[in-house]
């Protein structure tokens, strides 16, 4: 028996997890992603990675930019059995939960109750945790809270950003999403309530995360630039200029806070330094550091701010 199914989601990570369902046994009847996005730069119209996918596969794709009655009627008339949640991006809210032929479940990218919230995968990397999942969980109205069905474990390993961690979060997802729907199949899909004694919270990351502080140890400077890279980066200001780096390690030398120790764009922090080994004047492309200093002026002994 196949189940009728609906997906909700809207980021890259989102893609594999929809392209499961595809692939499956399963129906599935529509799609439903954010509403496409003016770019920063001029009028340029984003739509987002799961409604090109979906699109390419000829799927029905609904963008609303509020889940209002409409859309709960939408929802009434094609009866699914299961709607999947991946990555959405809006609350879903209680008059759809509380339709009680249909299981709202979602793919959220931590081992819950540790980090519920819109940055689970950034908060992982930032906090330096030894590793972190995938968890299937039922939607409640309170977000993330909802009882769990699967878990597994995925290795933070120390060359993860979030761009990596990402991709290996969402090939997991998409592996036990299909678990899951054969436990609902074949009616032994067993929730069970998270310990809240142990919940943490994934904010959304701010403006003020992306940029540099010089004063932290090394190795946490580190994290931040991996749990940021590629978006939005990681930045330090230079002669009015705003410097994003993307990729840089620890090395074990000292200087003043800010000072740049020699002319490999090595650091000075807290607690150690970081070799900054690619970086991006705003509007430029990345490059590797020592092809940025061959046409941009870093020199030794700068204090950086």
């Amino acid at each position: 028996m196949s189940l009728k199914l609906i997906f909700m989601g809207t980021p890259e990570f989102a893609v594999p997890i929809l392209n499961s369902l595809l692939k499956s046994s399963h129906n599935l009847l529509a799609v439903y992603t954010q509403n496409p996005k003016k770019s920063n730069r001029g009028q340029k119209i984003n739509i987002s990675p799961v409604e090109e996918f979906s699109k390419k596969n000829k799927l029905i794709v609904r963008n609303p930019k509020k889940l209002d009655f409409e859309e709960l009627n939408f929802i009434k008339k094609l009866n699914p059995d299961v709607v999947v949640v991946a990555a959405y991006g809006k609350i879903i809210p209680r008059e759809f939960l509380n339709i009680k032929s249909i299981n709202f479940i979602n793919v959220h990218a931590s081992l819950l109750p540790r980090w519920r919230g819109a940055a689970p995968i950034q908060r992982s990397i930032i906090e330096m945790d030894k590793e972190t999942g995938i968890s299937i969980m039922k939607i409640v109205p309170k977000l993330d809270t909802g009882p769990c069905l699967l878990q597994e474990k995925v290795t933070i390993e120390k060359k993860d950003n979030l761009n990596l961690l990402s991709k290996k979060l969402a090939k997991l997802g998409s592996k036990l999403i299909l678990k899951t729907l054969l436990l609902i199949e074949e009616n032994k899909h067993v929730f069970k309530d998270q310990d809240e004694s142990k919940a943490t919270y994934a904010k959304k990351i701010d403006k003020k995360d992306s940029e540099i502080k010089w004063n932290m140890p090394a190795k946490n400077l580190i994290a931040i630039i991996n749990g940021l890279n590629p978006f939005p980066g990681v930045w330090f200001k230079h002669k009015n200029n705003r410097i994003k780096i993307f990729e840089a390690i620890e090395v074990d030398q000292a200087g003043k806070t800010g000072e740049v120790l020699d002319k490999k764009l090595t650091v000075a922090c807290g607690d150690k330094a970081i070799r900054i080994l690619s970086l991006q004047k705003e509007g430029k492309k990345i490059l590797k550091t020592e092809d940025f200093l061959a046409g941009y002026k870093i020199t030794e002994g700068e204090i950086l701010i």
